[in-house]
């Protein structure tokens, strides 16, 4: 599955964004899907997870509350959802499929074989 992370951009403190990731083929309803970001100096973070059907998400405990993950995978597509963002949430986000279905395994980016290019979110203060 290759993987296009758009939606980014840059926005003030207590704003929100949609980040928008889309998946080619026809198999992407059966990958859990990720989202990841990376801040300068820092090593790449999870943010949030969500599983095939969309019934189950996971969190970092970072953006609960404030974040939403979904998917539609009639569009096979994933949607990031970010509200009242903070200048600490200034990062690259990426999207990522995996093939695990247990969602805290999904914490780890070594459980995603298939990655995005990231999109560049700034939180201006």
């Amino acid at each position: 599955v290759q993987l296009q992370a758009s939606g980014g951009g840059l926005v003030q403190a207590g704003g929100s964004l949609r980040l928008s990731c889309a998946a080619s083929g026809r198999t992407f309803s059966s990958y859990t899907m990720g989202w990841f970001r990376q801040a300068p100096g820092k090593e790449r973070e999870f943010v949030a997870a969500i599983r095939r059907s969309g019934g189950s998400t996971y969190y970092a405990d970072s953006v609960k509350g404030r974040f939403t993950v979904s998917r539609d995978n009639a569009k096979n597509t994933v949607y990031l959802q970010m509200n009242s963002l903070k200048p600490e949430d200034t990062a690259v986000y990426y999207c990522a499929a995996s093939y695990s279905e247990i969602l805290t395994a999904t914490r780890n980016p070594t459980a995603y074989p298939h990655w995005g290019q990231g999109t560049q979110v700034t939180v201006s203060s």
